[in-house]
């Protein structure tokens, strides 16, 4: 009786094993997020995103591979991360703030790219107009009607004249919010007083350049400011001016108060967004859509120590007031 040889089972086995290999690798989603810095907002958008997928079935380590990395506030490591990433060939690039969307943009024609966290997307040339932008470019704004903005403001302080803002005039979300308040003010009876931070550790010094300029100090989601907010607290306890932010989160770290966008809520709608893409949909066929969700978050300790009281009438309309 001859021997028989098990080569040519074990080369089947190892044949299924590949094939089976090579359907689970098929059908394994990639998705690589990055933002510009890490602070509250960003890192509640990210967990969205991540939710947002896990939700519609996508897993890191099961189904999806998922990466991530922060550019530390620094725009020329967001430009190598974006062409690291773009090199990998993910099936979506989720782009947080204005300056990482901007790096990862430039980088790629037809890696599919969703934004998030970005105020004005078409100042920043990501999209040519908020309609569809018919290439692989879509996202959620974060932008915030300003009008709405300054009524809190004359809120928290009634006589303010002379608003303060610091900001980063490299970042195009903040370059936009500055010219709409220039136009915006005056008709409020109100004037525009601007410090430039271009760095994270210039926003102190921003900050105290304008004591005794300003009645209120004026933040909105620049990234620079929101990752130094401490810094920016410490002037307005110090000067006795209060700061009200565009940000929930800065409410938290010391803030007056912030009329705000839910940035784990606008993650988790960029998160569906990214979610149509790896089910076929095409993102230029996708239009750019805006959160609508608005949260008043207000700090009556943190007025006091800015030198204000907050109506009782305000601190009960708030969805959350911080203790």
């Amino acid at each position: 009786m001859k021997h028989l040889s098990w080569a040519p089972l074990g080369a089947l086995a190892l044949a299924i094993s590949a094939i089976a290999g090579g359907a689970h690798a098929a059908d394994e989603k990639s998705v690589a997020v990055t933002a510009i810095v890490e602070h509250p907002a960003l890192d509640a958008v990210r967990d969205g995103v991540q939710a947002a997928l896990k939700e519609a079935g996508y897993e890191a380590g099961k189904n999806l591979k998922w990466q991530y990395q922060s550019a530390q506030g620094n725009t020329g490591t967001a430009a190598q991360i974006a062409r690291k990433f773009v090199g990998d060939k993910p099936d979506a690039i989720v782009a947080i703030a204005t300056p990482s969307a901007q790096a990862v943009v430039a980088s790629t024609k037809t890696v599919p790219v969703v934004f998030s966290a970005v105020t004005d997307p078409v100042a920043a040339k990501l999209v040519p107009s908020w309609e569809p932008s018919k290439n692989n470019v879509t996202g959620v704004s974060d932008l915030l009607a300003l009008d709405k903005q300054m009524d809190l403001v004359k809120q928290v302080v009634p006589n303010a004249k002379r608003v303060g803002m610091v900001y980063n005039p490299g970042e195009a979300n903040s370059a936009v919010v500055v010219k709409e308040l220039k136009a915006l003010l005056p008709k409020l009876g109100m004037t525009l007083v601007e410090a430039a931070a271009p760095r994270s550790v210039d926003v102190s010094s921003a900050a105290r350049s304008l004591v005794g300029k300003v009645d209120v100090i004026y933040t909105n989601t620049d990234n620079n400011v929101v990752s130094a907010y401490e810094s920016l607290v410490k002037v307005g306890q110090d000067a006795k001016i209060p700061l009200v932010a565009s940000d929930t989160d800065s409410v938290k770290r010391g803030a007056v108060a912030a009329l705000g966008i839910n940035y784990r809520d606008l993650g988790e709608q960029t998160g569906r967004m990214v979610v149509r893409i790896l089910k076929g949909e095409k993102p230029g066929d996708m239009k750019t859509e805006v959160s609508t969700k608005m949260e008043l978050f207000v700090n009556p300790g943190a007025a006091e120590k800015q030198g204000v009281k907050l109506s009782d009438a305000l601190v009960k309309s708030a969805a959350q007031v911080i203790k």
